[in-house]
């Protein structure tokens, strides 16, 4: 059975919806600037991608905001451009075969943080009564199926930073097994906020401040000291290829294979030589029925730590031998920083793009090469390239590997 793409939507720090946020991947223009949701006196860090230009209210009611978490928001938007792209918002499909899976990292640490200091000033009586349903981790799942009447299975991915890969390949599973025909599947994350900033500086997995802040995502440089916080969603609409021939769906690309893994190594560093990645990679290539040969570009987890991407250099020559050196890489993280567990969803839509158009963005910020990372990595402009089937790469604290795989339909 074959599953392809018929929507994609995006929030991203570098676009508010897929038009914004490709067109500024492939004209290599970042999201990444200062800090303004909360005074960074007092932090190391003073950098993130945020959402700009975004008002919740031309979306929802004033009195609907109230009662959903930032994360919820964005899933919703992202999911209500990927319905309209996909035509099911005027398209009269079984509700009961549709469903969601969501990736997310955190949920809503926004509410959770406003309602703490509620606690705290104010006492018990003073907390919201929307506070657990908007805290959940599940309940953007849950207020995207409310919202679009879908009744199928409906399941929230933790797993880090692989979240939405993991959601986007398990919602290529359950279609598989015959319990929906139609799946949303995707990543949403909020988590630009004081506690989770000054948490990931503690261990020192970002990098300090750089003058301009858009230049401090520099995956696969020499000088690469850590990664930048983002926040966003990216939601796609996925169908069994029946269905979506049906209704006379435009296809936007197959979802041909999934691999998940395990380092079993640590808590946040990648195992030597990136062993869990080769599996994963190994794993969604055999999935798509392909072999090492036919993918034509990576994009990359690249998350501009020093340990993450020499690591998954070394995947992918283990993988791919020597048409390593042949593949194109790139890491979109360059641009929109890292939105934890929704990177899996822009970064697909990125894939998803790179077919359509036959135009690989670039990582920018790619100035001083280093040698344990010496593949291409599509330094600092978009490349024209033939691309029929590709791999998106995402790894997550707690060692978790989830690689889905691209091909162009039809293929």
């Amino acid at each position: 059975m074959r599953v392809v793409i018929t929507g994609m939507g995006a929030l991203a720090p570098n676009g508010n919806t897929v038009p914004e946020y490709w067109n500024s991947l492939v004209s290599g223009k970042s999201g990444i600037d200062h800090i303004t949701y909360f005074d960074t006196t007092d932090f190391p860090v003073k950098i993130a991608g945020e959402i700009s230009n975004f008002n919740p209210e031309d979306h929802f009611e004033r009195k609907e905001v109230r009662k959903l978490d930032p994360f919820s928001i964005y899933a919703l938007v992202a999911c209500n451009e990927a319905v309209q792209m996909s035509g099911l918002d005027s398209f009269n499909f079984d509700q009961n075969r549709a469903g969601v899976m969501v990736g997310c990292g955190i949920g809503g640490i926004n509410t959770l943080l406003d309602q703490h200091d509620v606690l705290k000033n104010s006492g018990a009586r003073r907390i919201s009564p929307f506070f657990v349903t908007k805290l959940i981790v599940n309940i953007a799942g849950g207020q995207i199926a409310i919202k679009w009447n879908l009744k199928g299975p409906n399941q929230t991915i933790v797993s880090a930073c692989a979240s939405a890969t993991d959601a986007i390949g398990m919602a290529l599973r359950v279609i598989q097994s015959g319990m929906a025909d139609i799946m949303i599947a995707g990543g949403t994350e909020a988590s630009v906020c004081d506690l989770p900033l000054a948490g990931f500086s503690k261990i020192r997995a970002l990098c300090n401040d750089a003058e301009p802040p858009q230049s401090a995502s520099c995956p696969f440089d020499k000088n690469r000291s850590g990664f930048v916080m983002g926040e966003g969603a990216g939601m796609l609409v996925l169908e069994t290829e029946e269905h979506a021939l049906a209704r006379g769906a435009t296809i936007l690309g197959e979802l041909a294979g999934y691999g998940v893994t395990n380092d079993a190594y640590h808590v946040t560093q990648p195992a030597e030589g990136g062993t869990g990645a080769v599996n994963a990679m190994q794993l969604a290539i055999k999935d798509a029925k392909a072999k090492p040969k036919d993918v034509n570009y990576i994009n990359a987890h690249g998350t501009s730590t020093p340990f993450n991407d020499k690591n998954e250099t070394a995947a992918i020559k283990t993988v791919f031998g020597e048409h390593a050196h042949r593949l194109k890489i790139s890491s979109s993280k360059s641009m929109t920083g890292h939105l934890l567990g929704a990177s899996g969803g822009i970064e697909a839509i990125a894939g998803l793009k790179v077919l359509d158009e036959q135009i690989i963005p670039p990582t920018i910020n790619y100035n001083s090469p280093d040698p344990e990372c010496d593949l291409d990595y599509v330094p600092n402009t978009a490349q024209k390239q033939k691309v029929d089937f590709l791999l998106s790469n995402t790894f997550g604290f707690g060692g978790h590997n989830a690689v889905i795989a691209l091909r162009k339909w039809p293929g």
